[in-house]
């Protein structure tokens, strides 16, 4: 009888009768938010899952008796746990640490096994941004260091591989953010509406992205935002140009942030001798309300809602440049988000949410009232398997809005208000996406989106393809190709409302290599443009003019190289951008250079820590070859060429205690080197009696700017002043 029982064992896998064991279970970090995309397997063995979405993951083993589990995730500190496999099913809370030494600075992940965007996508830590030298804590301040973006300094805003700024679109938590910047006038850059702290990591795609992301030609930003706030404590931030208060609450399974901040350059203004004749510095108030909410054992649900009111007003020549005139801005802005994701059953999860906006903007030439107001409503639904076959995970998602554009006109505040445009959009979106393992070492993601406009009339239908290939353990070689669709933007749809989707076609390749706390990443990339918005430049406002024949391409190569390893307690980055493009799009009346690229973009970031000062300092220097503007007193059409753009700019962020209250002292400074860049020349609409037009130069309101702070965490849990902030 021993010898059949030997057999029945050793025969057991294959008769189905080995005992199986079921381990799931959920990873979070040490502030316990849910931890997507850990490798989670057995040690000597087959059997393992990557966790979704919420950080869940589930398999099944025949393994028995006493065995390893290994959890791997790319910053994090990889973690080997003991379990004892007897059968039935286990429940396994797990956590992993952060990698101090692999975290900070700008992270691009290795494309291995995988063709997602998060692995071909640059990663910013909130950290990044506010130490990112010249960036002064704005979002786009910083990845415009980051290659495949042009700095357009009176502009302020993300372009990106021969893009204009409104082919970028911002998701916060997957939802699209209708009006990610500030209000601005001409000459007067844009800022970001949201704190660079209030996320927990910002991807940005320059191109080939995913099928779940739309109404974007050029690139998208994701902010993913916190989930629990780690710990109870109270902000204080003095400022050289205002200030702020904050205060976060934690409770078990719910946390609240509560928010508030004033802006005033005047006093700075008052100090620091400014070119532009401020009639009133810029000021901003704002308010923040967060709420964070764990439910169950992996659902969150997030509530964000800020509202924001801004003002300005200056003078600039007016359009004979006989005399100045009053320029004022006052721009109210209220947004509210709410987010849900929760496991459901059979491997499927649940990510849905709604975003609420209302834009108010007002511009005053003289007596003059231009006003503008949106508002929006967007809602998102997505459902993920990551386990619907033994080899292919699959995400379904639907998307909807309803939009309201409204523009009026009034000669003086007591004329008439004059209709000036108006529309109203109902869009619907739908995508699937699957991603594959095809076999060893080449992984694939397959999806198609589809939109109906029911402004346009018309829909579109947009496939995507993703390919990454690992080529060794360090290097790996990834492909995408796809079609982006995008409604015109919503200057063009007040005058017109029957136009095309405009189109892009996107194609790239990538390599990168990855070892050692070294990263090198070179891209090429293909862009072609079709139906783009063209109009007569003499009647702006004459419907007939506009059509959808603008056509354009976009083609370059990018570098990136990031060093943490060769210069003790360095961290450095360099990126370069080759950008050659041409494009026929709104006023122009052929393909042209637009004014809006540069062919070289060069920057190189650095930051070295100074244990003994208890000191971060850091530098950018940024260089961009020069653009093309349309001189009219030459033949032809942007034929203008300006000076190089170049900059240096250093900051230091210096850590202490005050009254036991950890502390941070930053100083930052632009274009310290007084480089009298120009973005631009502003030229009076009639020629003077000898024939020539006069003009003046777009730059700068000052040739440096300089900001102080002084940031207060109060109760916070004690920090080790000698090392490094992350």
């Amino acid at each position: 009888m021993k010898p059949f029982i030997l057999v029945l064992l050793l025969l057991a896998p294959l008769l189905g009768l080995a005992q199986t064991t079921t381990l799931r279970g959920t990873v979070r970090d040490d502030h316990g938010q849910a931890l997507p995309g850990v490798n989670v397997f057995l040690r000597g063995s087959f059997d393992g899952a990557s966790t979704d979405s919420v950080g869940a993951f589930r398999f099944e083993t025949t393994q028995t008796g006493a065995q390893t589990l290994q959890l791997s995730l790319l910053g994090y500190v990889a973690q080997a746990v003991p379990v004892q496999l007897a059968g039935g099913e286990l429940q396994l809370p797990l956590k992993l640490k952060a990698d101090r030494h692999q975290l900070g600075g700008v992270v691009i992940t290795v494309g291995s096994f995988e063709a997602s965007d998060e692995k071909r996508s640059a990663v910013l830590k909130p950290l990044d941004i506010v130490t990112t030298a010249g960036a002064l804590g704005d979002v786009a301040g910083a990845l415009n260091a980051l290659p495949g973006t042009t700095r357009v300094g009176d502009e302020g805003k993300l372009f990106v591989r021969g893009g204009a700024a409104g082919e970028t679109k911002t998701y916060l938590d997957g939802l699209p953010v209708q009006n990610p910047y500030g209000g601005s006038v001409p000459s007067v850059p844009a800022r970001g509406r949201f704190s660079p702290f209030l996320f927990k990591g910002t991807v940005f795609s320059t191109g080939g992205y995913s099928a779940e992301y739309g109404q974007a030609l050029s690139a998208v930003v994701l902010l993913n935002t916190t989930d629990l706030a780690p710990e109870s404590q109270t902000g204080v931030s003095l400022m050289s140009v205002g200030g702020s208060l904050s205060r976060v609450q934690r409770w078990e399974r719910t946390s609240v942030a509560v928010t508030a901040d004033y802006m005033n350059l005047q006093p700075y203004y008052g100090l620091v001798p400014q070119s532009f004749g401020w009639v009133k510095a810029p000021q901003s108030l704002g308010s923040s309300l967060s709420l964070r909410h764990r439910t169950g054992e992996a659902g969150m649900l997030k509530v964000y809602g800020v509202w924001q009111q801004q003002q300005l007003a200056l003078r600039q020549p007016n359009e004979a440049f006989t005399a100045d005139r009053t320029v004022a801005l006052r721009n109210g802005n209220g947004y509210l988000n709410a987010t849900f994701r929760s496991p459901l059953s059979r491997g499927w999860s649940l990510n849905t949410g709604a975003a609420l906006t209302r834009d108010d903007n007002q511009v005053r030439p003289d007596a003059m009232y231009l006003r503008e107001i949106e508002q929006s409503l967007v809602g998102r639904l997505v459902l993920t398997n990551d386990s619907a076959g033994t080899n292919w995970s699959l995400k379904l998602g639907a998307e909807a809005l309803g939009q309201q554009y409204r523009r009026t006109y009034q000669e003086s505040s007591d004329a008439p208000v004059w209709q000036a445009g108006s529309f109203t959009e109902r869009r619907g979106a739908a995508f699937a996406e699957a991603d594959i393992s095809l076999v060893d070492r080449l992984g694939a993601r397959v999806g198609g989106r589809a939109e109906y406009s029911a402004l346009l009339g018309r829909w579109n239908a947009a496939p995507r393809l993703a390919l990454a290939w690992q080529v060794s353990e360090n290097s790996s070689v990834s492909g995408a190709y796809g079609l982006f669709y995008q409604t015109p933007a919503n200057d063009l749809l007040r005058v017109r409302q029957d136009l095309r989707f405009e189109q892009a076609r996107h194609a790239l390749v990538t390599y990168q290599y990855a070892r050692d706390n070294r990263t090198l990443r070179l891209e090429a990339y293909d862009k072609a443009y079709q139906h783009l918005t063209v109009f007569d430049a003499a009647q702006p406002n004459n419907p007939a003019s506009y059509r959808s024949a603008g056509t354009g391409y976009a083609r370059g190569l990018d570098l990136y190289w990031r060093d943490r390893k060769t210069l003790k307690n360095t961290d450095y980055w360099v990126s370069y951008g080759l950008l050659d493009t041409r494009r026929q799009a709104r006023q122009d009346p052929r393909l042209a250079v637009p004014t809006f690229a540069a062919r070289h973009n060069l920057s190189v970031v650095s930051k070295y820590w100074i244990a003994k000062a208890h000191t971060q300092v850091g530098f950018t220097a940024s260089y961009g070859s020069p653009r093309r503007y349309q001189d009219l007193t030459q033949e032809g059409y942007n034929q203008g060429r300006l000076p190089s753009y170049q900059d240096l700019s250093f900051n230091a962020s210096y850590l202490t205690r005050i009254r036991g209250q950890f502390t941070i002292l930053y100083v930052s400074m632009s274009n310290v080197l007084g480089r009298d860049n120009v973005y631009g020349y502003r030229y009076a609409t009639q020629a003077s009696p000898d024939g020539t037009y006069a003009r003046t130069a777009v730059t700068p309101s000052a040739p440096r700017m300089l900001f102080v702070g002084l940031f207060i965490s109060i109760n916070k849990k004690p920090v080790d002043l000698n090392t490094a902030p992350d």
